[in-house]
């Protein structure tokens, strides 16, 4: 259940968010100010903060930045508030939600933050993915970890959710945290939690992930991307069942269930001397591999009527049909994207489509650009060499520097992606961690670089006000 925390009153407008998203299944926590709401972001944390802008929004941000508390805040107010969210969002605040709240914008809110999540089993048709639901229904009793593969986009946090509510913990929390979207010593924090005086600007013991998913899961998602310092630490807690909080002088008892998540290869990682043996091992007790959506082309269809009925519902729009054509179009599609690239092509598609059904005309497929050959004839005496056109790709490269060229590939990867580190990674064929390297030495070379989700540019008060 996706854990919302709300800063401010629930008698007035934000009372109709919290309604919202309750409605979407959210967890409700509140606070009357900003303090309060910081010792309850130490304790059980949250997955998101909506903070009136009565309150002091800034110095609650500056606050959860000094101890490295990873919780995106929403700043609520009017229009007329412009200013202060202004400010907050330069302050590091996510985004500005207008009051009175609108409901499609709370939940792509809570979407945008990880959030919300398909709370239903995942959806199976095909051969291949009913057989593996069957297995992890039969597993999801267990207490052994479980180690989830599969490309991006295939589900595997909604599996290790369905693997949750079958299991003896259902009635505890599950806890997820991504790996990849945050740097090692936020990560180390958001983890294992801190003390009082651990660090500058830890002026409060903290509760971790680990703590705060006390008596039921903890997914750990991308865990190939976690750097091997970290990895040794995950393998002290899952061996002696307690965890060390930053500057802690004695070790806590757990109990909590892990499941892992990544779409690497950990044996090849293991191999190659990223990924810790031991480690891989214990993550390994049971292993799930979701398979891609090319490889259950049942499901394709179901799918999308899934999705073409939930964004309906969520648009206000009266639920319409795919046509045959539509439905010929998503059937021919590879599906690169999995079920994610097929979710957004769904909602694309509902917003689009015109008439009593959804036709192939609304439905706007992602296929990766194919260069055209470049013809290089062999000279001769009588017709030497044609140089490439001018603006041509070749010429667009000869003569430039690889670290140039790199750079520039990088850069627009990195904006193709709206600024996703993990996503523009595997789009590249590298870590996560060589990206960071590679965008701090473009920092600081006074290079800019897309910031990354949650962290743009702060907007105008115009655009605010709109």
């Amino acid at each position: 259940m996706a854990r919302l925390l709300i800063i401010g009153s629930l008698e007035g407008e934000l009372g109709a968010a919290a309604r919202v998203a309750i409605a979407r299944g959210a967890k409700l926590g509140h606070a009357e100010g900003v303090a309060a709401g910081l010792e309850r972001l130490r304790g059980e944390g949250a997955d998101l903060a909506l903070v009136d802008l009565r309150h002091d929004v800034v110095w609650l941000v500056q606050a959860l930045a000094a101890e490295r508390i990873a919780c995106p805040v929403v700043a609520c107010g009017r229009a007329e508030d412009a200013d202060a969210a202004v400010r907050a969002i330069e302050s590091g605040a996510r985004d500005f939600l207008p009051l009175p709240p609108d409901a499609d914008l709370i939940i792509a809110m809570l979407e945008a933050a990880g959030a919300t999540r398909e709370a239903d089993a995942p959806l199976a048709r095909d051969a291949a993915m009913t057989t593996l639901m069957a297995r992890a229904a039969t597993l999801a009793r267990a207490e052994a970890s479980v180690l989830l593969t599969g490309e991006s986009g295939t589900g595997k946090e909604v599996m290790a959710r369905h693997l949750h509510a079958l299991s003896k913990r259902a009635r505890g929390p599950f806890v997820a945290l991504n790996c990849a979207a945050l740097p090692e010593t936020l990560l180390e924090s958001e983890l294992f939690g801190h003390e009082k005086g651990a660090f500058s600007g830890a002026i409060a013991t903290r509760k971790g992930k680990f703590e705060q998913a006390e008596g039921g899961t903890l997914l750990l998602d991308e865990i190939g991307e976690m750097d091997p310092r970290l990895q040794a630490k995950i393998l002290r807690v899952i061996q002696e069942r307690e965890v060390d909080r930053l500057g802690g002088g004695a070790p806590l008892k757990v109990d909590v269930r892990i499941i892992a998540a990544t779409h690497r290869d950990l044996a090849a990682e293991v191999a190659a001397g990223r990924f810790r043996e031991d480690l891989y091992f214990r993550l390994n007790v049971v292993a799930l591999r979701i398979p891609p959506l090319r490889e259950r082309p049942a499901d394709i269809l179901p799918l999308a009527e899934h999705f073409c009925a939930r964004y309906a519902q969520v648009n206000g729009l009266p639920p319409r049909p795919l046509s045959p054509l539509a439905r010929h179009l998503l059937l021919a599609h590879a599906w690169p994207g999995n079920v994610r690239e097929l979710e957004n092509a769904i909602h694309r598609a509902v917003l689009l489509a015109e008439g009593p059904e959804i036709g192939p005309e609304a439905i706007e497929l992602a296929r990766p650009a194919t260069p055209p050959p470049v013809a290089t004839p062999t000279p001769t005496p009588e017709a030497p060499a044609a140089a490439p056109a001018p603006g041509g790709k070749v010429a667009s490269l000869v003569g430039r520097k690889v670290e140039e060229v790199e750079r520039e590939l990088i850069l627009e990867t990195l904006s193709h992606c709206l600024g996703n580190r993990t996503r523009a990674a595997e789009i590249l064929g590298i870590s996560i961690r060589t990206l960071r390297n590679k965008l701090g030495e473009y920092r600081s070379a006074g290079i800019a670089v897309p910031p990354a989700p949650g962290q743009a540019p702060p907007p105008s008060p115009l655009q605010i006000a709109v």
